[in-house]
């Protein structure tokens, strides 16, 4: 028991000292699943928008896929994108693999159908308070779709800080593209793994602390703008 005291004292040390080790570990995670989020976003609110507003052949199915997809297992994620970026590879010119590109690269996949399918939920329920009025004013797609985006920000704010929570606690892909190498794509999850493993508690729990900080965070945020959107849909 006292280990464990002696284990957590040290760990709160370490989180308000400022530890260089520290710091670097949590600036990579956050540069890596912000920008992971970004990305996802770019390329997953334009998708759930289509699949929102329009109907074509194949919608019931392509839905399904999505939905699916965003139970996608991280281990799997992380292997194919290892298969892809490894030197055998159709990329591995590129020499991507162990560097924190392919690990945005992973998250952006893992996420990416999370945000399109959330959004499109929160657009299609939109459009069809709006779509009559749309197709009164003769509104043009890309049009419907900027103003649908537009008036659902804050729900869409929910849905990109929901992929920044699933990405900055990804463990599995990660690891398999980054290789946890110190100093290069070391990121919370693994170093917690490592440090676990090696008995190193102290770390371990300075970055489960900082981890546990962030979540909590990015529910706090979620709930405010839920909040902050409720109000405006009552005005």
């Amino acid at each position: 028991m006292q280990d464990f005291t002696q284990a957590f004292v040290l760990a709160f040390e370490l989180v308000f000292s400022g530890d260089a080790d520290l710091i670097e570990i949590i600036v990579l995670s956050l540069r890596v699943s912000l920008t992971a989020m970004v990305v996802a976003c770019v390329l997953g609110l334009p998708l759930g928008a289509i699949l929102a507003i329009t109907r074509f052949p194949g919608r019931g199915p392509a839905l399904v896929v999505l939905n699916a997809l965003m139970g996608l297992p991280p281990v799997v994620v992380g292997l194919i994108v290892y298969l892809h970026l490894s030197r055998a590879g159709p990329m591995g010119s590129f020499g991507l693999l162990y560097t924190p590109t392919a690990m945005i690269i992973a998250q952006v996949i893992l996420i990416m159908p999370i945000i399109a399918a959330l959004s499109r939920q929160v657009l299609e329920d939109l459009n069809n308070e709006y779509a009559e009025q749309f197709r009164s004013l003769s509104v043009p797609r890309h049009a419907a779709i900027q103003a649908l985006i537009w008036d659902a920000r804050f729900s869409l704010m929910t849905v990109a800080l929901a992929g920044f929570g699933r990405a900055i606690a990804e463990v599995g892909a990660v690891i398999i593209v980054g290789g946890n190498i110190d100093h290069l794509t070391r990121v919370m999850t693994t170093a917690i793994a490592l440090e676990t493993s090696k008995g190193d508690l102290p770390l371990a729990l300075a970055l489960g602390l900082v981890l546990l900080t962030i979540a909590f965070a990015v529910n706090a945020a979620v709930m405010s703008l839920r909040l902050t959107t409720g109000r405006y849909a009552n005005v």
